[in-house]
């Protein structure tokens, strides 16, 4: 006699209808029943489409739902995209209570999230928020009332990489994230030059391909060095740009755009400014305090140091040595 089977088939809605596994497919065409108890299922049409009869049952509670499937002979369940709270551990509970009675029970994956796949989730989250019925602060928001929030984001995820403070990593990238998810969002709405998240991740992947020849062309690069000249090079043609500093944003903080300008200046070999040793005046004035600093840029960047990331380092121990002072802790 053979033995009826359960196979309760899980499925992930971050994948178009229709893409489930051969095992899937096979196990829902060689079914007695497919069950399901969400009549909106994301599969359900494809499945239905493909001729797999599918009913729509009551899901009740959980012991209800793993007493209805145990007793449906061999059936698939399609599994519910909440993932069926609590009815792997009803099932259990049957099975060890009813032992060799109820039905050999498999759980059969039929589509897997692809890496990357979240994504999608936090697009339709941020869709959910801005449009009507949403949320009414992510509604009245612009590109330039997210400026000061962006900025904020990115200084406290460099601060979390300063500190090696993984867990705080994690949650600052995402809130970068955040912000990039937000102003294209935002970008859909415009009138006249709309655009999508889509096309902002678009655009970056060609970049990047166009940016590294020695990855998906045929250019040689043989090492990081020869990689951050081509970029360059690829940089200035592909902008026509005609001096090495065009493209560096004035808005840097000043030791971050004195810093940013003195790479460009040595990757290009500009010849003819000024860039020499200097020592500290005996007064300081405006004019020869930024000349110091400026020179403190160029040496420091010679030494293949970042000067922004050590001064940061600097202040975060002059900052501890107040706080011994005052006697507070770190």
């Amino acid at each position: 006699m053979e033995t009826s089977k359960l196979i309760l088939l899980t499925t992930t809605h971050r994948v178009a209808p229709g893409l489930l596994s051969w095992p899937a497919w096979e196990a829902l065409r060689g079914a007695d029943r497919v069950l399901a108890g969400d009549g909106l299922h994301p599969q359900l049409a494809a499945v239905r489409q493909a001729g797999v009869t599918v009913e729509v049952v009551e899901r009740g509670s959980a012991p209800a739902l793993a007493r209805l499937l145990v007793g449906a002979g061999s059936v698939v369940w399609l599994g519910s995209p909440d993932g069926d709270p609590g009815l792997t551990d009803a099932l259990a509970r049957i099975a060890v209570e009813e032992a060799g009675q109820v039905p050999e029970i498999e759980v059969l994956p039929g589509s897997y999230d692809l890496p990357g796949s979240r994504l999608l989730d936090l697009v339709s989250v941020m869709d959910r928020l801005r449009s009507p019925g949403g949320c009414p602060w992510d509604a009245e928001q612009t590109h330039e009332s997210l400026v000061k929030y962006l900025v904020e984001e990115a200084y406290e995820l460099v601060e979390a990489i300063e500190e090696g403070d993984r867990e705080t990593l994690r949650e600052e990238l995402g809130d970068v994230l955040l912000q990039v998810m937000f102003h294209s969002r935002i970008a859909e709405e415009h009138p006249e030059d709309p655009f999508t998240v889509d096309d902002v991740a678009g655009d970056i992947v060609e970049k990047l391909m166009y940016r590294h020849p020695h990855v998906f062309g045929d250019v040689d690069a043989a090492d990081a060095a020869q990689v951050e000249a081509n970029w360059e090079q690829l940089k200035a043609a592909e902008k026509q740009r005609e001096s090495a500093l065009d493209g560096v944003p004035a808005g840097l903080p000043a030791l971050a755009y004195a810093a940013k300008l003195v790479s460009r200046v040595r990757r290009a070999g500009v010849a003819g400014v000024p860039d020499e040793a200097y020592e500290l005046p005996a007064e300081l004035t405006a004019e020869s305090a930024g000349a110091l600093l400026l020179a403190v840029v160029q040496r420091a960047h010679d030494a293949g140091v970042d000067v922004d990331a050590a001064l940061r380092a600097a202040a975060r121990d002059y900052r501890s040595a107040v706080r011994a002072a005052e006697g507070l802790a770190g």
